[in-house]
């Protein structure tokens, strides 16, 4: 079963080249990585061409369309219907994963089912504190380090740095009462499954529009898992200018139309048609 990570991104090149530094540190390394570029200018096709040079034997592919405003799901579109692999595992640009990330993923494959995690998060100042070395190391996602850098505000956030043996973190896991939503950041499926609901509605900009998705497949068959305290990833500081909330509240609309009428298929999609009988 080929493996790809999928990776987007959008004009933040330090944030990426920390991202695919936490890539290099898996323990179970995703057989390519493609990254999803919603129209970022040279210094991230620079940040694309160091790592692939240093790192020669883990495939990188490069999917990029103009800078049109956000189109984030068109790209992803892109990157799916282009890709090789079965099994596709979805990340920000701007996360750092946990070196068991993609195992964890991996482990819990199904065709019938999609995986969904959440993110730590940091802000501004720790954002810029981050060094390579703190990735490397793995130290980013030591608790003490994410304490002392204002990450951890309550308990969920504490557990989720992985506190405990594996058996019981998968059995937070387990009665986690989250619903099973797509999370774009930490999400991965089946390619199949992907294609048979036509990928995501690149009518949908900012704001949930990967929820939507997670909808369809559930709709389609494929319920969702929530990886909440297995498959952690740190979240770093980004400005977010193009935040709308009347876009944020339509794409609310969209994903409870889709949850009542049970549609699995748009015709937004990789292939802009309606389904063939």
């Amino acid at each position: 079963m080929l493996t790809e990570l999928i990776v987007s991104t959008y004009n933040n090149p330090r944030a990426l080249a920390l991202c695919l530094l936490s890539v290099a540190c898996q323990r179970r390394r995703p057989d390519g990585i493609c990254i999803a570029d919603d129209g970022s200018g040279p210094e991230t096709a620079a940040v694309i061409e160091a790592f692939r040079s240093e790192h020669r034997d883990l495939p990188l592919r490069h999917v990029w369309h103009p800078d049109e405003g956000f189109r984030k799901n068109a790209i992803l579109n892109r990157a799916i219907a282009s890709s090789d692999a079965h099994f596709l595992v979805f990340i920000d640009g701007d996360v750092l994963i946990h070196p068991d990330f993609v195992a964890r993923h991996l482990r819990l494959a199904r065709p019938d089912r999609f995986s969904s995690g959440s993110l730590i998060r940091l802000d501004a100042a720790a954002t810029a504190a981050v060094t390579a070395e703190d990735v490397t190391s793995g130290r980013v996602f030591d608790r003490a380090w994410l304490r002392r850098h204002r990450a951890i505000d309550r308990i969920g956030t504490w557990a989720k740095a992985m506190p405990f043996p594996a058996p019981v973190q998968a059995a937070l896991d387990a009665v986690s009462p989250v619903q099973r939503a797509w999370c774009g950041a930490n999400a991965s499926a089946f390619r199949d499954a992907l294609l048979a609901v036509n990928g995501f509605d690149e009518t949908m900009r900012w704001g949930g529009e990967d929820k939507e998705l997670g909808v369809r497949l559930a709709n389609s068959g494929v319920r969702g898992r929530h990886l909440r305290f297995t498959a952690p990833l740190v979240h770093l500081d980004h400005p977010r200018g193009w935040a709308d909330p009347a876009v944020k509240a339509g794409n609310r609309r969209k994903v409870k139309a889709a949850r009542a009428s049970g549609v699995a298929w748009t015709p937004h999609g990789i292939v802009k048609t309606e389904p063939t009988a």
